[in-house]
């Protein structure tokens, strides 16, 4: 990007089983190019695809529960022994 050695990095966390924290302000470019905006601190991202506010997370993925993947055979899980499977 031009100009990016005049800003600080965009700080984004990975919460496992929930959203993307994003440090806001930030601007969401959807795929049909509709531009979503916050200009809060922190933006929670929705990866799930669940929340009825998307792209930012409701916490419909609390109320759906998370898919545990589970090892599948009597293996150690990994790809020789056939992966994981989804739960």
């Amino acid at each position: 990007m031009s100009g990016s050695a005049d800003r600080a990095a965009t700080r984004v966390v990975v919460v496992p089983g929930g959203p993307l924290l994003v440090e806001g302000p930030v601007e969401v470019v959807l795929p049909g190019g509709e531009v979503r905006s916050s200009d809060r601190p922190v933006v929670a991202l929705c990866v799930c695809r669940r929340s009825r506010c998307y792209p930012f997370c409701d916490t419909s993925h609390r109320r759906h529960g998370r898919r545990e993947r589970r090892p599948t055979g009597g293996g150690s899980g990994g790809v020789a022994d056939g992966g994981l499977a989804e739960g």
